[in-house]
């Protein structure tokens, strides 16, 4: 099987950890689709970034620091999926993925060190994991980007942060898809 040419870019959102059996069956589809296709994966923020939702509630913290505290969440998320991926490589640097592609079909990101350093996104929880993904897609060239999360969404903007449009790439194809709907990823994969 060869793999084709181009990079798309799956967002696996934080939430799908708690939904029984989701983070498996989303871990094996793109195992699979990662045989033919050259994916990077950026993790949602789930349940690491509600903790800092929490902790702002609570006792109370600054924008910046809830951001970059949120964006660490999404590294711990995508220990979570290196791990329920399999052959999927862990990767902290945009250097690094052209390499983890080209050996393994699939990088799962974590943005904390690249995010610091572009500093792009708007400090607050308008900018979530979303616009992460957005922005990876953008920067990486990708030719597409897939958001899966807990539900079915089709394309609508509503389901996405509102800083999503903003950052996401003029022309670049997206997504948005229920975690049920993951078997459908190959084919979306194909059509770009």
């Amino acid at each position: 099987m060869s793999r084709h040419g181009g990079l798309s870019v799956v967002k696996v959102g934080g939430s799908l950890s708690a939904v029984p059996g989701a983070l498996d069956a989303v871990g094996a589809t793109l195992a699979a689709a990662g045989r033919r296709h050259r994916i990077v994966v950026v993790p949602g923020g789930g349940p690491f970034a509600d903790a800092v939702r929490e902790f702002e509630r609570r006792d109370r913290l600054s924008p910046d620091a809830a951001h970059w505290m949120a964006i660490l969440g999404m590294d711990q998320y995508a220990h979570v999926l290196a791990e329920r991926i399999a052959g999927a490589v862990l990767v902290e640097e945009p250097g690094s993925i052209g390499v983890a592609v080209g050996a393994a079909g699939i990088a799962v990101l974590a943005p904390s060190r690249w995010m610091r350093a572009a500093d792009v996104l708007e400090h607050s929880w308008a900018a979530t994991s979303d616009s992460v993904a957005a922005f990876v897609a953008g920067a990486l060239d990708a030719e597409r980007l897939v958001l899966i999360k807990p539900a079915d969404g089709g394309s609508g903007t509503e389901l996405v942060d509102s800083c999503f449009a903003s950052v996401l790439p003029s022309g670049l194809p997206y997504a948005i898809i229920g975690w049920e709907q993951a078997g459908e990823l190959e084919r979306m994969l194909e059509g770009a």
